[in-house]
């Protein structure tokens, strides 16, 4: 990590690292009262050990010239081990906050394990530590192979790499606290929104000279997506995250919208983040690493572009269906429903295109658990957006909304899309950045798979089941007009469910711990392969029109 830079580069970081201590120390000065305070110190000290772990370094010796020659890796493979670190932890908490569905008393009369805390935090470790540091992990692997261009600077990798994780974890220690927007999925409060602007921008300026100079003439389609991701995502997290701080001060703000246009502001946000944060990323991670693992070149490419800009198009109008019988104006409602219904055709033409790939190559399914985890994404994939379509249309969603039934919804797509190409796209990646000959016990990865397909059918089929049950409970009325079930009756159905729920997410746990396992012992002990420096050096010349994805 710190090798790899020269002495210039490693002043030029204590620098950047002694202005965000300044910015630690007044945080801490200003707010000793309030959460921010407690925020700044947690700056403060991260900085500041950045800084002397530097310094510790300052006078080691330069680094070679070659290094330029080859791919700069070491961003990925710390992001790859914080992604699985996130997992476990998400995961974790995940568990614990479906088990007090069913068991209350398991908050310990802590405020800070209340439901409303752990369940933000969840969110946030799972979507933003596990699946953004994925994101930009693979992403700078996969720009560099398919521009054949090394990362356009030293620093700015680890700026956004730390930096992202520096958001990360001021979000979730704030929601112990109680430090909370309110806003599902946008919970940070305004300091760490701002932090985060900063730390984008850097990673779209980053993405960008890379692509700028590549050695490929073709920008190939995970790029695509991976650029929507970043694009979006900061267009997304500005307008939503616009807000007022109550005083320079205190973690408290309050939102620049109010009203109905607050929960429109919110659900473009919280729907769109779905779109291009959970879809167009990942996307990108398929469309590279999926062709890879099973050694065939995409089914259709023009259908992969379609798909792009179906979705890129489509998903920006449809956040309006969360917000069926609402103030909402009926048009937008409509707008959005329709929007919605239309997405089937995107997305659909991704997941079959990711499918009708692997013709030839089901004998690989079969006998590569890896492969086997980007296969059952792509068909989760397809099965959540085919039930994202007809969840909008309205006379549906009066039934499903505030139900099981959108939890078991989000997790399909979540555990079985996000979470499964995720850590296909790792096995595949870790052997390779590791220089590895393989995982170090393919059984794991084996169980690692089984375990997590299980855990999420069983997490899901007690979701929809439950879902089912609790809309139709609550809309079930005597002859004389009244309701039949009360509240309390519905969460009495609701428990064999919840127990359910809590024990098919405790097999996901178990999963991720063991290939988390599985993945230290390969950096540690598997066997090395025979060095090939082709696939780890950059292009001299530009490749010829045609060429197909550089090798890993």
């Amino acid at each position: 990590m710190i090798s790899q830079l020269t002495r210039n580069e490693r002043q030029l970081s204590i620098v950047i690292l002694a202005v965000l201590t300044a910015v630690g120390l007044t945080m801490a000065a200003a707010g000793r009262a309030d959460p921010l305070g407690i925020h700044g110190a947690l700056v403060l000290v991260a900085a500041a050990a950045m800084i002397l772990l530097l310094l510790a370094h300052h006078d080691s010796p330069e680094p070679d010239a070659e290094r330029l020659s080859h791919y700069y890796d070491d961003p990925s493979k710390v992001g790859i081990v914080l992604t699985m670190a996130w997992a476990v932890f998400g995961m974790f908490i995940g568990v614990w906050v479906a088990a007090l569905l069913a068991w209350p008393d398991l908050t310990f009369d802590a405020a800070w394990a209340s439901f409303g805390r752990l369940r933000p935090a969840h969110t946030t470790a799972v979507i933003f530590g596990f699946g953004g540091n994925g994101l930009i992990a693979t992403s700078f692997h996969v720009l560099q192979r398919t521009s054949r261009a090394r990362l356009a600077g030293q620093i700015s990798p680890w700026f956004v790499l730390l930096g992202y994780n520096l958001f990360c974890v001021l979000a979730v220690t704030g929601y112990f606290m109680g430090v909370t927007q309110s806003k599902e999925y946008a919970e940070p409060e305004w300091y760490a929104d701002i932090w985060l602007v900063i730390v984008w921008v850097t990673y779209l300026v980053l993405y960008i000279r890379t692509l700028a100079r590549r050695k490929e003439p073709h920008i190939y389609v995970a790029n695509w997506y991976f650029l929507a991701f970043i694009v979006v995502v900061a267009i997304l997290h500005i307008v939503n995250n616009l807000a007022i701080p109550l005083s320079l001060a205190h973690a408290k703000s309050y939102s620049a919208f109010s009203g109905v246009q607050d929960a429109m502001t919110q659900w473009w946000y919280g729907h769109n983040a779905v779109a291009f944060f959970l879809t167009a990323g990942f996307l990108g991670m398929m469309y590279y690493y999926l062709p890879k693992r099973a050694g065939r070149p995409i089914f259709s490419y023009r259908l992969s572009i379609i798909s792009f800009w179906g979705i890129t198009f489509m998903y920006m109008w449809a956040g309006s269906h969360h917000l069926h019988y609402t103030a909402l104006p009926h048009w937008v409602q409509t707008l959005g429903m329709t929007f919605s219904i239309m997405l089937l055709v995107p997305s659909w033409a991704s997941a079959g295109n990711a499918l009708l790939t692997l013709n030839g190559a089901w004998h690989k399914v079969r006998d590569d658990a890896t492969l086997r985890f980007m296969m059952v994404a792509a068909v989760f994939y397809g099965l959540s957006t085919f039930e994202g379509s007809f969840m909008a249309i309205r006379p549906v969603n009066s039934l499903s909304h505030y139900t099981d039934w959108t939890i078991g919804h989000v997790h399909a797509g979540a555990l079985g899309w996000v979470a499964m190409i995720t850590f296909g796209s790792i096995y595949s990646v870790v052997p390779w950045l590791w220089k590895r000959e393989r995982m170090y016990s393919a059984a794991l990865v084996e169980w690692h798979f089984w375990l997590a397909l299980t855990g999420t059918i069983v997490y899901v089929f007690a979701m929809w089941n439950s879902g089912i049950i609790q809309g139709l409970m609550w809309r079930t009325y005597t002859e004389e007009g009244t309701l039949a079930y009360s509240f309390l009756d519905s969460l009495l159905a609701m428990y064999p469910y919840y127990i359910a729920r809590t024990f098919g997410g405790l097999l996901f746990l178990i999963g991720a711990i063991v290939g988390s396992y599985n993945i230290w012992m390969t950096i540690r002990h598997a066997p090395l392969a025979v060095a090939d420096e082709a696939k780890d050096t950059p292009a001299t010349r530009t490749a010829a029109p045609g060429a197909f994805q550089p090798a890993e």
